[in-house]
């Protein structure tokens, strides 16, 4: 409610009280234009975000080698998951700051910001000298880049009426994976694309050292800098997106002024815990030189204690926002309590079903792409020792390996599925009910999973058709989640509350993606569960994760069901 004043009665008679409209449940119908162009900028933006955590995923490992040409493939690996890990901390950091920022100021100029951030830090990357400043360019990249998805949801679902909502929610899935894909068939040409530009720069008068600095190592640099282009973005959001009426109701009222910049403090207090959490499950560390690595024996209770402190800072710290704007909105509305209790709980149940999503992703099938490289790998080296123990080393010596660009096509493959997950898993929420459907989301995905891990020990044929697969199932959840987070906060806190919902979980994807490379060292003998053969490595490792899902089939049950309901006001 708005700040209550009182007036002099002789001012009382000449002025009638002001009089607040209803907020909107659906927006008016001559609308159309702004609608669209509301949803064209969040498809666009949403595409480059997809098509940026691709060009890192193709590229990152590149980025790190060039970086520290001395390391080892350990540490390389070590530092790519880092650095993916810190994005995914910054993402979650964005989604509560410029979630805020967009209950506070209106949708459309938050995600001008948000995209101009993504965009400009992730330029900045291509101009990086060490590992380390790509990894805090990129986690201030993902600022903008969580911030982006919990507006553009949040716009998006405003000002298209109810109907459409399952319809928005698909292609807000589905564009995130367009950009995936567009990064799959830019890597099955990406050498002739860094030829062709390496030829342009030298032809335009580039020193040749420096063409060579931005070439080198699949062009990473470059890439890195073409993630500029979403600045563009910028421009169509200012001049052609038209602000939410439902949040400029909200603005009328007075409710977006319960904001306060110094409440973001909290959110730079719960920045610590992910930090720790990322600084102890990155860096394994000796009480003693020359020692063994004491962390495996005693270091392990540390690190759990360590992750669950953590989370609680994360925690209380990301949510303080929210805490302080209810209190206000309190203080303000003549004594009358505000359900704050009741968002905090909405937002912590979406950040779980969120993070349930994020971490079966990020730590299973976001991985089969380097999976199947290392498949094709071990292939050609088994060919290899069986020449040399034919007695044919000669052509063992001479023998070449293939090209089959097993990394590109699992990703487009995975990406292809996803698009089409992502599509009906919004219809699934709307014509079975939200609950049953992610129920069925979480079943799928977990046997996708196994079925691309445990049956397939090559690449080939089989191999992508169940990337396929799994892909339908585990990224439709970003269909299922732009459908029904929304519908679980009022207007005038649902950019935060979802930016938080879904963000939060990139936490404990973070968690999950450190996880792997512990799960590798750990599980490094096959498994025999009667007559099946778990192989040892990344099968075992991502089948292992991919239990979370098993979580999710039991936590949505105590999630409210919302098919058929508008957006609450």
């Amino acid at each position: 409610m708005a700040n209550v004043t009182t007036r002099p009665a002789s001012e009382a008679k000449h002025k009638s009280p002001q009089v607040i409209s209803p907020a909107p449940t659906d927006p008016p119908k001559d609308n159309a234009h702004g609608r669209w162009m509301a949803l064209t900028a969040a498809l666009l933006g949403w595409m480059f975000d997809g098509a940026e955590m691709g060009i890192f995923s193709l590229v990152g490992r590149k980025a790190v080698m060039d970086l520290m040409p001395t390391a080892n493939e350990q540490t390389v690996g070590l530092w790519f998951n880092v650095i993916i890990a810190s994005f995914l901390v910054g993402a979650a950091t964005g989604g509560v700051v410029f979630g805020w920022l967009g209950d506070r100021i209106g949708r459309v100029r938050a995600m001008t910001l948000s995209v101009l951030t993504y965009a400009l830090f992730t330029g900045l990357c291509g101009f990086a000298g060490e590992a380390w400043q790509v990894g805090v360019l990129r986690f201030i990249a993902a600022l903008g880049m969580g911030g982006e998805w919990s507006l553009g949801v949040a716009l998006v679902m405003e000002v298209w009426p109810n109907k459409s909502r399952a319809f928005m929610a698909g292609l807000i899935g589905a564009a995130a994976n367009v950009g995936y894909l567009l990064v799959g068939f830019l890597g099955l040409g990406l050498l002739g694309v860094i030829q062709g530009m390496e030829e342009t720069m030298l032809s335009i008068g580039l020193p040749a050292s420096t063409v060579t600095m931005l070439v080198r190592n699949d062009g990473w640099r470059l890439m890195m800098i073409a993630g500029t282009l979403p600045a563009l973005l910028t421009f169509l959001i200012r001049v052609f997106v038209p602000e939410s009426e439902k949040w400029e109701h909200e603005q009328e009222k007075g409710t977006t002024s319960h904001w306060a910049s110094q409440d973001l403090f909290g959110v730079l207090i719960g920045l610590i815990g992910p930090f720790m959490i990322v600084y102890l499950w990155a860096f394994d560390r000796t009480y003693q030189p020359g020692t063994e690595t004491v962390l495996f024996e005693h270091g392990n209770v540390l690190r759990i204690v360590g992750t669950i402190l953590g989370l609680a800072i994360a925690l209380v710290g990301y949510t303080y926002p929210v805490v302080r704007y209810f209190q206000r909105h309190a203080i303000h509305s003549a004594g009358t309590s505000a359900p704050w209790a009741g968002t905090m709980q909405r937002m912590l149940l979406g950040a779980t079903l969120s993070g349930v999503a994020l971490l079966g992703t990020w730590g299973s099938t976001q991985q089969a792409p380097s999976w199947a490289d290392k498949l094709t790998e071990a292939d050609f080296n088994k060919t290899k020792q069986q020449l040399v123990a034919e007695g044919k080393t000669e052509e063992a010596a001479s023998l070449q390996r293939p090209k089959l660009r097993a990394r590109e096509y699992t990703l487009i493959w995975l990406s292809v599925g996803a698009i089409i997950g992502t599509l009906a898993a919004a219809f699934m929420g709307d014509w079975l009910g939200r609950r049953t459907a992610f129920f069925l989301l979480c079943l799928t995905s977990l046997l996708s999973v196994w079925g691309l891990y445990l049956l397939n020990t090559s690449y080939g044929t089989p191999l992508l058709i169940w990337a396929f697969i799994a892909g339908t199932c585990t990224a439709s959840f970003y269909g299922w989640l732009p459908l029904y987070l929304p519908e679980l906060f009022s207007t005038n806190v649902r950019a935060t509350g979802q930016g938080f919902s879904f963000n939060f979980g990139r936490i404990l994807a973070a968690i999950g993606v450190l996880q792997v490379g512990n799960l590798l060292k750990l599980f490094d003998t096959d498994v025999m569960l009667g007559s099946l053969v778990i192989p040892h490595g990344h099968a075992l490792a991502c089948s292992t994760i991919s239990l979370v899902y098993v979580l999710g089939m039991v936590i949505i049950w105590f999630a409210p069901e919302t098919k058929g309901q508008p957006l609450p006001d």
